[in-house]
C-alpha cells in the first residue's frame, strides 16, 4: 500500500532563533529530519511530502529532496497566505503561521491515500515509523486514524518548557487530549506543568499522527471554522492538529487507534538543545543504529 509522510518543517522555529529545521546536527552535516525520512523510507514509506516556507523549498529540495528521489517519490508544498480563504482577512501585524491543520491543508493537493505527519524539528526513532507504517495500512474508512504516542519523561528537554498534548487512552483508542503548557523541570528535577506535578509517565502526542486522505475535507471546514472563531487581536492563534484531533473525537468523527513507542524522543526546541542532539546522533551512528552515511547505497 502507499503511504505517505508529511513533514512539517514551515514553523518559523523563534525559540530556537532561526529556521531550526535546516541546522545541521547530524556527524556529516545532517539535518533532523533526514532521521526521520531515512527511517520512514526503511519502514516502508513509499512517499514524502514537505511543507516548507517559499524560501526553503530550494534548499530543502538540493539538500534532501534530490538525494531521496531514486528511492521514494517526493513532492512540495508551501505553507502560505494563498491558501486562506478570501473571505477571511489576516491582520496586517500577524507573522506566526496558522498552525499544523492549516500546514497539512497547505498540501491537500499533493497527498493521496494514508498518510502520517511528523514535525521536521524532531527525532521519533525507528519503531515510531514501523509502528506507524502498520496502522496505515489497516486504516480502512476517513473515520479511523492513528497516533503514535510517547512517554512524557521520553520528551523532555532540559533547557526550557514545552507544549505537550497529553492523552487519555482507553483500551487502546485515544479518548482525549489536553494541551498542556510550559512543562519543565523544577529545581529537584520533578515534572511541572501548568496544572501541576507531572509524574512522567503520561502518554503524550509528539505530532505523529495517521489519517486517510478524505479526512481533509473535515479538516478543511475544521480550518475554515476556527478563522470565523479567531478574535482579531488574538495574532497568535494556531489551529493545531491535537486539538483538532480532540474536537473530532468529542464529535464521534473519528476513533484513533494508539500504539506507544518505546524510544526515548529528542528535538531541537531550543538553541541549548542543539550540543545534547548532536551527541545523541553521534552515539546512534556509532552504534550501528545508523549507517557512516544515511545515503551509502
Amino acid at each position: 500500500m502507499e503511504t505517505t509522510l508529511v513533514v512539517l518543517a514551515a514553523g518559523l522555529g523563534s525559540r530556537f532563533g532561526g529556521n531550526k529545521q535546516i541546522s545541521h546536527v547530524g556527524p556529516h552535516g545532517e539535518i533532523l529530519m533526514e532521521y526521520s525520512i531515512y527511517d520512514a523510507i526503511e519502514a516502508g514509506f513509499s512517499r514524502i511530502v514537505f511543507i516548507l516556507k517559499e524560501e526553503m523549498v530550494d534548499l530543502v529540495q538540493k539538500t534532501v529532496g534530490d538525494r531521496i528521489r531514486d528511492r521514494v517519490e517526493v513532492a512540495y508544498a508551501v505553507q502560505d497566505s494563498s491558501t486562506i480563504p478570501a473571505w477571511y482577512s489576516i491582520p496586517a501585524e500577524r507573522t506566526k503561521p496558522f498552525g499544523t491543520v492549516h500546514a497539512v491543508l497547505c498540501a491537500k493537493d499533493v497527498i493521496r491515500g494514508p498518510f502520517a505527519t511528523v514535525n521536521a524539528d524532531d527525532y521519533y526513532g525507528k519503531e515510531a515509523f514501523r509502528i506507524m507504517h502498520d496502522l496505515l495500512c489497516n486504516l480502512q474508512t476517513k473515520e479511523q486514524a492513528g497516533m503514535v504516542p510517547y512517554i512524557l519523561g521520553n520528551t523532555m528537554s532540559e533547557n526550557g518548557g514545552v507544549t505537550r498534548g497529553v492523552c487519555a487512552i482507553k483500551d487502546g483508542y485515544l479518548d482525549h487530549v489536553v494541551e498542556t503548557h510550559e512543562i519543565h523541570y523544577d529545581e529537584s528535577h520533578k515534572i511541572i506543568g501548568e496544572f501541576g506535578e507531572l509524574s512522567g509517565k503520561e502518554m503524550v502526542s509528539m505530532n505523529i499522527w495517521g489519517f486517510r486522505a478524505e479526512l481533509l475535507e473535515d479538516m478543511q471546514t475544521y480550518f475554515e471554522d476556527f478563522l470565523r472563531a479567531i478574535r482579531p487581536e488574538d495574532i497568535k492563534a494556531e489551529c493545531l492538529l491535537p486539538i483538532m484531533v480532540n474536537e473530532f473525537l468529542e464529535q464521534e468523527k473519528i476513533s484513533v487507534l494508539c500504539k506507544s513507542s518505546p524510544d526515548r524522543w529528542f528535538g531541537i526546541t531550543y538553541k541549548a538543545d542543539k550540543e545534547a542532539v548532536e551527541e545523541e546522533l553521534r552515539q546512534l551512528h556509532a552504534n550501528g543504529t545508523y549507517p557512516d552515511s544515511l545515503y551509502a547505497n
